[in-house]
């Protein structure tokens, strides 16, 4: 692993990825990082991989979605964090919400009517509250009739549930969503 220091005047790799990710106003893909820095794609990853390693068990941590990074505090620091800048305590999700939530993590990108074939109910409040609070975005559009939109998780998601990446959402356990299906 490389430091994260000063050596000989020059900041090391990841002290230089780390500084982009501090002034970075939100997700930054590596490839801007990389052409930022002025050195290749897997140069930066390594940089990330490095920080990651050094965060553990510290304040910080690096979130990615896809090949977007971020540099974001951690979620066990929340409550203090909250505390310190006068924040209320996290926006409650409703059952509803927790459950459309949770179609849309899983099965990103997903489009409404999917959302309702699968709820069994109109989900358009529940996905104008998803939206306001942060939690899930509009993606794109489905190739299909009607072009009906896409949503998929955020950023906000991500901090919300405490999670780097979507690969830190649980596994589905199969035998329990065909149970429910039958």
């Amino acid at each position: 692993m490389e430091e994260t220091h000063i050596s000989d005047g020059v900041l090391s790799v990841p002290a230089r990825v780390e500084s982009l990710l501090f002034v970075a106003d939100g997700p930054v893909s590596t490839q801007r990082l990389a052409e930022a820095l002025d050195m290749p794609v897997g140069q930066v990853e390594q940089a990330l991989d490095d920080l990651e390693a050094v965060y553990v068990g510290r304040g910080l941590r690096i979130q990615r979605v896809g090949s977007r990074v971020q540099l974001i505090t951690a979620p066990e620091a929340s409550s203090y964090i909250e505390r310190f800048l006068g924040l209320e305590a996290r926006t409650r999700l409703s059952q509803a919400a927790l459950e459309t939530l949770a179609i849309i993590a899983y099965r990103q990108p997903i489009t409404r009517p999917e959302i309702e074939a699968i709820r069994g109910v109109n989900s358009d409040s529940v996905l104008r509250t998803l939206l306001s609070v942060g939690v899930i975005e509009e993606t794109g559009r489905a190739m299909t009739v009607g072009r009906p939109i896409l949503y998929g998780t955020t950023f906000e998601f991500l901090q919300h549930f405490g999670l780097t990446s979507l690969d830190g959402l649980p596994p589905l356990e199969m035998d329990l969503v065909r149970e429910e299906i039958l």
